[in-house]
């Protein structure tokens, strides 16, 4: 399963492509694309989308993965994350890509295993999850990485308990949902 992280922003906008395979996750590609501050906006959203319609059109993508903005202290930072967002779902859905979205908090939970763990330990974990040789740099890879990641674990969690199920263990049961079932009205 190929699964192609993006951490949203307009100056620096990170990727990290990663593919799930038998032996575990393997990072396959992780970068930054950047636009230049001096251009004007859309000049830059339109950089910014043909950069990232090309990194998606490279190789077969199950989904992409956009973090989700939660919450920003400086308005003007929040404006500009989400336009390039915005770039980036956009690209996605008109390649008819699956998207998926996740908070920064979800995403750390998922790697680090707190969600208020820091950037310097996200990267850390990074590291050590996917088995790399340096810590990646800047921040935007590590999240960008960082948000595959956690996609990839949260679609174990379905086949995990499938299988789980359907081998009879313990505490579960084979237990049909009904259809056609209407509440009951109080009287």
């Amino acid at each position: 399963m190929f699964v192609l992280g993006i951490d949203p922003g307009l100056s620096r906008c990170g990727y990290g492509l990663l593919n799930q395979t038998k032996e575990g996750v393997v990072a396959v590609k992780a970068g930054v694309i950047t636009t230049d501050p001096s251009r004007a906006i859309p000049d830059r959203l339109a950089e910014l989308r043909s950069e990232l319609k090309r990194l998606m059109s490279e190789q077969y993508l199950d989904v992409v993965v956009v973090e989700r903005v939660f919450f920003q202290t400086n308005a003007k930072t929040a404006m500009f994350v989400g336009q390039a967002s915005g770039v980036a779902l956009l690209s996605a859905s008109e390649l008819h890509l699956e998207i998926a979205e996740y908070t920064s908090n979800e995403v750390k939970l998922a790697v680090a295993g707190y969600g208020g763990a820091s950037k310097d330990q996200v990267k850390k974990m990074m590291m050590t999850l996917l088995k790399l040789e340096q810590v990646p740099n800047p921040p935007d890879v590590a999240d960008a990485l960082a948000l595959a990641y956690c996609h990839l674990s949260a679609s174990r969690i379905p086949q995990i308990a499938k299988s789980h199920i359907s081998r009879g263990a313990p505490g579960t049961s084979s237990v049909k949902p009904v259809s056609g079932y209407v509440q009951e009205e109080k009287r």
